[in-house]
């Protein structure tokens, strides 16, 4: 990870708030064999006592489900919008370019739950992610057989956070000026260019308290 301190976030609340607004994230594993194994899943947030736990579910006999059962420790990713930044839009032109991105790596571990913690699971994710209670894909009304042949096949997981690591790369290492063109150009991008421009505008007055 790019530990530059500049670009470091460290205020736990706008961590969490970033993993939850985006909650498709990239499960990271390691297998016996030593092999890299990864699987993008959305995920719930929960915290109990003051600790942060990821909840979701992932097919069985798949290769991070062979993984996660030998070795629990896990790496989530969550990945924000990112734009390419042009060193021709800084008051110093003679530099390299860059990227701006926002990224969250958060590391725990895996803890595979038992067969009788799937439905609750299965409801509560559906329910979040639906954002319509009468919708006809709520779980309660999914037919019987029809779970009951899904079930078979996936596992629901909890993962306690042990540790965050947030970087917010959002330009504040530049002056103001070049700060400013860089936010004007990304403006009349694409849109995740534009959503870059929007953070970067957001936290303007904390990156220039002066």
């Amino acid at each position: 990870m790019y530990h530059l301190p500049s670009f470091q976030e460290k205020n736990q609340d706008e961590i969490i708030a970033f993993i939850k607004a985006h909650p498709f994230a990239t499960l990271i594993g390691v297998s016996a064999t030593n092999e890299p194994v990864a699987t993008q899943i959305p995920v719930l947030v929960k915290e109990r006592a003051g600790v942060f736990f990821l909840q979701g579910h992932f097919m069985k006999q798949t290769d991070h489900h062979h993984a996660f059962l030998q070795n629990d420790h896990v790496l989530v990713l969550f990945s924000g919008p990112h734009a390419y930044v042009s060193a021709s839009w800084y008051e110093n032109t003679k530099q390299a370019s860059t990227w701006n991105y926002m990224t969250v790596h958060a590391r725990g571990k895996m803890h595979l739950l038992g067969d009788e913690a799937l439905p609750e699971m299965l409801e509560e994710l559906t329910a979040h992610f639906e954002q319509n209670p009468s919708s006809p894909s709520q779980y309660k009304e999914l037919p019987e057989e029809y779970i009951s042949r899904l079930s078979k096949a996936i596992v629901a997981f909890e993962i306690k956070l042990l540790q965050t690591d947030a970087v917010f790369k959002l330009s504040q290492n530049r002056d103001e000026k070049s700060f400013d063109n860089i936010v004007s150009k990304l403006s009349s991008g694409n849109w995740e260019e534009k959503a870059v421009a929007e953070e970067m505008s957001k936290r303007k007055q904390q990156f220039f308290t002066s």
